[in-house]
This record gives structure tokens, sequence and C-alpha cells, in this order.
């Protein structure tokens, strides 16, 4: 299913997509979700969210403002989804800049089943076991295409790995999306709602490599609009928001604009 495909079963269907994410980024998550078609709810209290996400068509997990709490309801909600055949997707915000941010993650893959993982490179490249270097939630350094690909193969589910290029690998496909624009990256939250809007693709699409690849190329698209025209990134980000709405409302817009390659894995 291509992107366009996606986004006509999104504005027709209109499925929940369950967030548990960061407080810094919720608005931003939130409204992107929303642009790109579906319908958000941001529930992380351990007292709700398995019957929350029972009642979503995807979930996303997004370790940007962890804490003991936070980390008991992703398991829950998690599980919960996995038990229910609803697509889970993991953004593991700021993997490899503490032990806390090290260790949740790997506890997280080690009792959930995720469809997908999405993260910038030196996030992906802590999960592959691979050097990096992480500050805070920034990732300074890291091979954006072998994080992916190593990640893939050692986790055994699709994995993105974001940056100038983003790359997309299930271990046995391996994509490159050069859709963006330098103005996402001087947002706080570019990150985060990229991978929220993977998780409305795999409300309707699942979290297979393509899928991933879609939607993140629809992203870095919106992206590009944005920027035409942007001051700066005090006009940008609303402008993100306008232009992925305008790419969910009319899918045609895309036909030609999306740069995905399918590269070989090796």
């Amino acid at each position: 299913m291509n992107a366009s495909e996606v986004l006509r079963r999104l504005g027709k269907e209109r499925p929940l997509v369950h967030h548990l994410t960061n407080y810094v980024t919720v608005n931003l998550v939130a409204n992107a979700t929303l642009a790109t078609g579906a319908l958000p709810v941001m529930a992380n209290a351990v007292e709700e969210v398995e019957e929350m996400v029972a009642t979503a068509s995807a979930l996303v997990i997004n370790m940007g403002t962890l804490d003991g709490a936070w980390v008991e309801a992703m398991v829950l909600a998690g599980k919960e989804a996995n038990r229910r055949g609803i697509p889970v997707i993991l953004d593991p915000v700021g993997a490899g800049a503490t032990r806390f941010r090290t260790e949740t993650p790997e506890r997280l893959l080690s009792e959930i089943s995720f469809a997908a993982v999405c993260g910038n490179a030196g996030e992906i490249s802590t999960l592959a076991g691979l050097a990096a270097e992480v500050r805070g939630v920034e990732s300074i350094g890291g091979d954006a295409r072998e994080a992916a690909r190593k990640a893939a193969l050692r986790l055994g589910t699709t994995v993105a790995a974001t940056g100038e290029v983003d790359y997309v690998c299930d271990g046995e496909r391996l994509f490159a999306v050069e859709n963006g624009h330098p103005l996402m990256g001087r947002i706080v939250g570019s990150g985060c709602a990229s991978t929220a809007v993977v998780g409305c693709f795999a409300a309707v699409g699942g979290g297979g490599s393509e899928t991933v690849a879609g939607a993140l190329a629809l992203f870095g698209r919106a992206g590009e609009a944005a920027a035409e025209g942007s001051e700066g990134p005090g006009t940008f980000e609303p402008r993100l928001l306008d232009a992925l709405a305008a790419l969910a409302a009319d899918p045609d817009e895309l036909d030609g604009r999306l740069v995905v390659e399918d590269l070989p894995l090796a």
C-alpha cells in the first residue's frame, strides 16, 4: 500500500492512535496525528492505559520524558496491544544518553512485540550495539544506514533511523527516504511527530518497511512544503501542520514528490 492509498484509508476510517508520549512535544504529536487523518488520544495513567489501548488501532510509545510510572504504563499498554493484535511503535528518545534511557528500551523490547522502532541515528545505533554519541535527546553521531540495518537484524522488526536521509530496514529490505528540509531539525518535536505519522500509517497499513518509509516520506514532503515561505522555525512549525493536513486532504499531491529508494541490503 503506497502513501497515497494509506492517506485515503486514514481519511475514510479515522482510526484512533493511542500515544504514551512526552510532555515536551505532546501538542505537536497530537496535532500531527490529527492532521494526518487519524484521531489522537494521549493517555499514560496506569489505571486506564489497557482500557484505552483496547479501543485504538495503533499504539505509539515515546520515551521523551521518562519516569518509573510511565515505564510501567508503557509495559501494560504494550502487552495489551500485543494481546489484541494492535501494532505498537517505539520511539526510543535519548537511548544511549543515560543508563535509565538505555535500559528502558531494552526492557520494552524484551516484553513487547513492536511493529516498528523509529529513532535518530544515535538512538538506533545504541539499540544496534554500535558506538554512538547521544547528548540529552539529540544524536551527535552515528551512521544511520548501518544502524538501521544492524538494529533490524538484531531486533527482528522494522527499524527507521532518521537523519539528513532516513533509512528504513526490516532485515530483508532497506529503503532510503530523501524527503525533508533542514528546518525540521530546528523545531523541538519533529522526530516525535514523524513517529506519530508512522503510528497513523501503521493503524491502517501495519508496520512493514514500505509503510514506514512511506510515512517518513510523507512527513519529509510536508516539511519541504512548509519550508516554502517560512521565515524560520517559528513560522515553520504551524506551516508543517498545514502542509500535513493539505496532503492528507489531497493525496494526489504526493504523486512524483516522494523520494524513496530501494537499496541493496548488503
